[in-house]
């Protein structure tokens, strides 16, 4: 009697778990595989919920980077001014920094800084259109006669050599001559270049925005690195930060190592072209030295330029003689004894590994691909030392058993 009672509340407590009920879950429901998402194939769905949050935010964030590397991609032909307008204001920024240390407004020191570039770029041009005018007025004038010589040294000896019998036609060279570089050459190139039209306009466009983006850039340079800085997450700042540091070290060298490059190249072709006897040697010297940053035009526009000068001044095999020796042992100079020393020692980079890098790059990229070689390979070069102390440091390496 006393336990009727009992086993009535015992029922009534353990009552509803025990009674069968078609609402219950069949033995082991709660540990099933969730349901796949509406429309991904079952074996996609049990992939993306096998998978960690970091690892779905981080393909996330990889799909995010390929879109924007597609549109930058797609945007391509008019990305240009605004690529360099940030490259040139990467390279003004520290003279900008001095120029605030003493006591100049960030916007007054972007201005005098852009000035000065373009100054320079201004002085460039003045350099090189009096010796283009030059050499062609020489042309103009000595050129008929020097065909006159070939015809009457060079051409006998060809035509006895190879049983041929060749002719230069001295009065249609003089025509042809006359005809590209009378007085009204200039008018002509004005005509030439206004019939462009839409080529013309944009080129115009592009050379007013180029200063334009890099006034804008150097104006806000701290307020952009501030703003990429905050997106780093923050268990990461400290080790980005170091790295863009280092980075930036990197590339403040190899600009330094560059300007050595330049001016050091410069002195010899000015001297060596001074010494050959050639009247032009000053400004053609000087230009090759400061155009040597753009890999192959600089050192073909100064060849260039000493060649129509032994043409015109020597007329014989002389001048051409001492061009190929003075250019040849000057490529030599640059590619094997100044660009190694100055620029690959001061970024940290073997010798070997800067001839080799200009090579592999050249041949992956092209003509882009020899500008961006030795920067590149700066940046790939910290990474390596990163990845090196993190090897040396790491419990893999350290351990001894």
């Amino acid at each position: 009697m006393t336990q009727g009672p009992d086993r009535t509340d015992s029922s009534r407590t353990d009552g509803p778990a025990a009674e069968p009920s078609a609402s219950a879950a069949p033995p082991g429901a709660l540990d099933a595989t969730p349901a796949p998402e509406p429309g991904l194939p079952p074996s996609e769905a049990g992939l993306l919920a096998a998978m960690r949050p970091q690892t779905r935010q981080a393909l996330l964030w990889a799909g995010v980077g390929a879109a924007l590397l597609w549109v930058l991609w797609l945007l391509s032909p008019i990305l240009a001014p605004f690529v360099a307008g940030i490259v040139l204001a990467y390279m003004l920024n520290p003279g900008v920094e001095w120029l605030q240390r003493h006591r100049l407004n960030r916007t007054w020191a972007s201005l005098l800084m852009i000035s000065l570039m373009l100054l320079a770029m201004l002085l460039l041009v003045l350099i090189l259109v009096p010796v283009v005018a030059q050499q062609a007025e020489l042309m103009r004038n000595q050129l008929p006669n020097v065909v006159d010589r070939i015809n009457q040294v060079v051409i006998p000896k060809l035509n006895q050599m190879l049983g041929l019998q060749l002719q230069l036609d001295a009065g249609t060279f003089r025509t042809l001559v006359m005809d590209t570089f009378d007085k009204d050459a200039a008018g002509k190139l004005v005509n030439s270049v206004m019939s462009g039209g839409l080529a013309v306009v944009g080129l115009l466009g592009t050379l007013l925005l180029l200063p334009l983006v890099v006034f804008y850039v150097l104006d806000s340079w701290p307020s952009w690195v501030g703003k990429v800085h905050s997106l780093v997450p923050k268990r990461w700042q400290a080790q980005t930060s170091g790295i863009a540091r280092e980075i930036d070290d990197l590339l403040a060298q190899f600009l330094r190592g560059q300007l050595s490059v330049m001016l050091a190249l410069a002195i010899y072709y000015s001297a060596a072209l001074a010494l050959a006897g050639f009247s032009v040697a000053l400004p053609v010297g000087i230009l090759t030295g400061v155009l040597v940053f753009i890999p192959y035009l600089g050192f073909a526009l100064g060849l260039v330029l000493a060649l129509m000068a032994a043409l015109l001044q020597f007329g014989s095999v002389y001048g051409f003689v001492a061009v190929a020796v003075i250019y040849g042992a000057g490529q030599l100079l640059e590619s094997f004894v100044l660009t190694p020393r100055l620029v690959g020692e001061r970024i940290g980079l073997h010798p070997l590994m800067v001839i080799f890098a200009l090579m592999a790059f050249g041949q992956l990229f092209g003509f882009v691909g020899v500008l961006i070689a030795l920067p590149v390979s700066a940046v790939i070069a910290v990474a390596l030392r990163r990845l090196y102390g993190s090897y040396r440091n790491s419990d893999f390496y350290t351990r001894s058993q």
